[in-house]
């Protein structure tokens, strides 16, 4: 049995797979013999697009050819051989902020490559910084030289700052910003520049473009050990453990399922209105420490335990979206809620109901 045949709780990834096609497939014939240069595709949500397009693939013969930009091309492949041995999906050695332009015309770019370590961002903000900007001019230079047909930029929720506590989810129009000031807004602050970037290139080159600003996910394949909550109290629970906040708890998120965040993505590059900005994400508000005790009811544990500490992210406040642009424009919903969400990521990590 493979890794993605795993199937344990009634859940398989096939399912996801299954899933994605069927919302998908009207429109991906689109793509057929296309060429498309990908950025950030060994991450998590470059994984997920991969895997929905290798899925489809498979299923219609489309032909898409895909170049992927890494910086450790055999140890991609060697964790994910499925992906890098596809027919049409080439690797290329490589960083985003100073790579070597492909030979061949490319159709599509899709710029996914960004370091939102947060470690990074609060010991080395001007690197975070550099990379998100510099890597953007770069791909975007390529877009133009090439003439392709459409650019999807993956930016991110964080570009509307700290939002306000009585607005329960921010619009794609909504005027806020990170604190220029702040180093920690270095990651938010990046994501702006490069967007200034994309729409600089949109009105002086004519470049076609859309414009994806992602908030918080989750989903099998998310690793359980960086600085992302949700994956860290389910690690917690998983291990038998307490789910430990450090925190307060009071910080609200909201989490898209990474099925529904693929589906999103890739309808957005294929018949998005050009120049278009997007919210991804979900519009299920849950409190940190709301989080941890769902993790906790749903997987087990040893309780939850909340240390009341100083935050020392960049936003201890709201970061929920409003998604009313996309399910207007493009009829696109999120189908998974939280709590089968998490469950989906335990029992793709080993947790047997």
């Amino acid at each position: 049995m493979t890794a993605l045949a795993r199937s344990r709780g009634g859940w398989r990834f096939a399912d996801d797979l299954d899933a994605m096609f069927a919302a998908l497939a009207p429109i991906w014939p689109r793509l057929a013999g296309k060429r498309i240069f990908m950025t950030g595709g060994t991450g998590f949500i470059g994984r997920w697009m991969l895997e929905a397009l290798r899925d489809a693939d498979l299923r219609l013969g489309l032909g898409v050819g895909v170049v992927l930009l890494s910086r450790d091309p055999a140890g991609f492949a060697a964790r994910v051989p499925h992906i890098a041995g596809h027919p049409g999906f080439r690797l290329m050695a490589g960083d985003v902020c100073d790579f070597a332009v492909p030979d061949g015309g490319f159709t599509h770019i899709v710029h996914a490559a960004t370091d939102a370590s947060a470690a990074l961002n609060r010991h080395d903000p001007r690197r975070m910084f550099d990379t998100i900007v510099e890597g953007t001019r770069r791909a975007l230079d390529m877009a133009r030289d090439r003439a392709v047909e459409r650019f999807l930029m993956l930016s991110s929720g964080a570009v509307y700052g700290a939002q306000p506590w009585d607005m329960t989810h921010v619009e794609e129009g909504w005027r806020g910003g990170p604190d220029c000031l702040d180093p920690m807004s270095a990651y938010g602050e990046g994501k702006r520049a490069a967007e200034m970037l994309c729409a600089i290139h949109a009105r002086q080159f004519g470049l076609d473009m859309v414009n994806a600003r992602i908030f918080a996910l989750l989903g099998p394949l998310l690793s359980l050990d960086i600085h992302f909550a949700a994956g860290n109290f389910i690690r917690d629970a998983l291990r038998g453990e307490t789910v430990v906040v450090e925190g307060a708890g009071t910080a609200v998120r909201s989490y898209l399922y990474a099925a529904d965040l693929a589906i999103w993505l890739w309808t957005m590059l294929i018949r998005g209105e050009s120049g278009a900005t997007y919210n991804v994400g979900s519009e299920e508000a849950v409190s940190i420490a709301e989080l941890a005790h769902r993790v906790h009811r749903i997987l087990g544990g040893a309780g939850v335990d909340i240390l009341g500490q100083p935050d020392p992210g960049w936003n201890p406040g709201r970061y929920v979206p409003s998604t009313a642009r996309i399910a207007r424009d493009l009829g696109l919903r999120a189908t998974v809620d939280l709590d089968e969400a998490i469950r989906r990521t335990a029992i793709w990590n080993g947790w047997q109901q």
